[in-house]
């Protein structure tokens, strides 16, 4: 694969079976994903963005079409393959928090890096502690999820999703169950991790708002990318409005 591209789908299709209906939610997709960058994707409900979240994930697998990691061919992988690709190379943050309620902030953390141990290549886990320092929880780490705010519980979400040191941060409505004010804090909480660790971030929202912070802005609609637009001064998280 080319230098730069971390991700490559084309012709990517899924169709879901619903009795004698189908539903199809993703279209003949083409789509290169690189290093580094901090990807939108925007979408109303139905457009196709949390399916195709799910398929670069390795959480789902396409009807047709070819998704390729580096130089993994993902569509066709055996499930412990998959699971293999996920521990070691993907982490998720989804709107809801999925916390374990009697672990500490620190400990939900250090569950995962645990998890995670070294992998086959030597690269090891990320600190755990050194994880919630990135997201500004310094003074919040032995506190319990119900200790803690809904921004705080995500920001907790994602030092747990980047403490394994990801290739790449995949996050569905990582703020739509949150206020403005801290959607901002949780977004800034993204950004430092894709600047400072240079993570690839994939962010899917409805929230038109939160494009001018990325990179790059997919338009889906109906199962199809519509538009994209790349952005050459995206703004810090501080600065949104919507």
């Amino acid at each position: 694969m080319e230098d730069g591209v971390l991700f490559r789908a084309r012709g990517l299709r899924k169709v879901y079976g619903m009795g004698e209906v189908e539903v199809v939610a993703i279209r003949g997709l083409d789509l290169d994903l690189h290093a580094g960058e901090f990807v939108v994707i925007l979408g109303p409900s139905g457009s196709g963005k949390s399916t195709l979240l799910n398929i670069l994930g390795g959480l789902d697998v396409p009807t047709a079409g070819s998704v390729t990691f580096r130089d993994h061919v993902l569509t066709g992988a055996t499930e412990r393959e998959l699971t293999r690709y996920r521990r070691e190379h993907v982490g998720f943050v989804f709107q809801f928090y999925n916390l374990i309620p009697s672990l500490t902030a620190l400990e939900n953390v250090q569950l995962v890096t645990e998890l995670a141990a070294e992998d086959p290549h030597g690269r090891k886990a990320g600190d755990a502690a050194e994880a919630l320092r990135l997201v500004g929880l310094d003074e919040r780490m032995n506190f319990f999820p119900t200790q803690l705010s809904g921004g705080e519980q995500q920001r907790v979400a994602i030092a747990r999703a980047v403490a394994k040191q990801p290739d790449v941060l995949l996050c569905d409505e990582p703020t739509g169950a949150l206020d403005y004010e801290t959607g901002k804090l949780v977004l800034d909480a993204l950004r430092r991790a894709n600047r400072e660790l240079h993570t690839t971030t994939v962010v899917i929202t409805h929230n038109a708002g939160i494009a001018a912070m990325a990179d790059r802005v997919l338009r889906m609609r109906s199962g199809e990318i519509v538009e994209t637009t790349v952005n050459p001064n995206p703004i810090d998280p501080s600065e949104l409005s919507w």
